[in-house]
């Protein structure tokens, strides 16, 4: 009686994607390099070395079966956790930078283990892929120069974020009073014209309102309006509306 033998498919032939030591040269860019083409060598064709026989067989009964293994195999996802999480967050990272909680988020949510997810994200960290200080540097700067926010609009999105508080303070640290005072006179500047023909004190509201979304003070979003508007000769004398 003839005995057919189950065989084992390797990392390799599902498109697993190098190892550890790759890493350290891997950019997010090239995450194409994890992802192989469907039905060619890395999927169980004739490079594969089973051919017809008894492998392929092997094969056909393992995704006949439905079994989740089966499932991830024909997608090309490894089975090694520490390689799920490894290309998942290369695929987060490509194009868009993030920070580690981010991350972690993700894998935690895709069930990848803590302990492998943990290494990963080490790993990523040492090797410079991930980088909270660089993240929140840049952010502040976008989004300062970009939508106009201020510092507390700031710290409180990168909070969300996972940024550490001591990592957040030195980014805004980036931004001091006269800075953030010109940037929240450019706003007004720009969005003054649309509040002519508006009574005094809506005028005031609106502006100051827009400000304060964005996180400016309530003391520095009255007097950056206040001079707006005696610039184009309102009579302010009094005007200290709240928002």
């Amino acid at each position: 009686m003839t005995r057919r033998t189950e065989w084992p498919v390797s990392a390799d032939e599902h498109g697993a994607g190098p190892g550890p030591e790759f890493v350290a040269g891997h950019t997010a860019g090239s995450e194409g390099a994890y992802e192989p083409e469907a039905g060619g060598p890395g999927h169980g064709g004739s490079d594969a070395g089973f051919g017809e026989g008894a492998g392929g067989r092997a094969r056909s009964r393992s995704r006949s079966s439905g079994s989740p293994f089966s499932s991830r195999a024909e997608k090309g996802e490894p089975r090694d956790p520490v390689e799920q999480a490894r290309n998942i967050c290369l695929r987060l990272l490509t194009g868009t930078p993030r920070t580690r909680k981010q991350l972690a988020d993700a894998l935690r949510k895709r069930e990848i283990p803590d302990e492998a997810a943990e290494e990963v994200l080490s790993r990523f960290e040492d090797v410079g892929l991930i980088d909270d200080a660089a993240f929140a540097d840049a952010w502040v700067e976008s989004r300062h120069h970009g939508r106009g926010l201020a510092r507390r609009a700031l710290v409180r999105e990168l909070r969300t974020k996972g940024v550490d508080s001591a990592v957040i303070d030195e980014a805004v640290g980036q931004l001091d009073s006269d800075q953030e005072e010109a940037t929240a006179r450019e706003l007004v500047a720009r969005k003054l014209r649309s509040t002519r023909g508006l009574d005094r004190d809506k005028r005031l509201r609106r502006l100051a309102g827009m400000l304060a979304r964005k996180g400016y003070g309530e003391g520095m979003a009255l007097r950056v309006v206040r001079r707006a508007l005696e610039e184009e000769g309102e009579d302010t004398e009094g005007l200290d509306v709240p928002f």
